[in-house]
């Protein structure tokens, strides 16, 4: 199946008005890119139409979720539900800019160490080219479902 066939919902546990991440664009076991455009009126937009930091770091931990879904159903061949995680870490956090309403955000997320059920990625957040945040980031993803999976 082609990325791009995949619904990011079907990869995340989060649901609107939450979402971060459009799409899912690349994956290999150590890296993985999601695109996001930031929309207007999002619940992390300021007045002066810019995405709080806050919304970054959404970003990143749901490219991390992303990631962690793909592998689940792809390579791990596991039930389509989807497991929660959570931030354990953010540490050397970089934020040059807040993206504007209608910016298309690129995140690069690469895992420097998977221990368990927790891994330590190195993130990037750009738009065109432009690194707007980065940072290091540990995941801890339990055995939780999420209850967006019921029906």
């Amino acid at each position: 199946m082609q990325l791009s066939e995949i619904d990011i919902l079907d990869l995340i546990p989060q649901r609107p008005p939450l979402i971060m991440v459009d799409a899912l664009t690349y994956y290999d076991p150590v890296v993985a890119k999601t695109v996001f455009t930031v929309p207007e009126n999002h619940i992390f937009c300021t007045s002066d139409g810019r995405m709080e930091e806050a919304g970054l770091i959404e970003n990143i931990a749901q490219t991390c979720a992303a990631r962690m879904g793909y592998e689940e159903k792809t390579e791990k061949k596991q039930d389509s539900e989807i497991k929660i995680g959570y931030i354990g870490m953010i540490k050397s956090m970089e934020i040059n800019r807040n993206p504007r309403i209608g910016e298309q955000l690129e995140t690069t997320i690469v895992v420097v160490e998977n221990f368990f059920h927790t891994s330590l990625v190195e993130t990037k957040v750009e738009s065109a080219g432009e690194t707007i945040a980065s940072c290091e980031m540990k995941i801890f993803l339990t055995d939780i479902k999420s209850k967006a999976n019921e029906s």
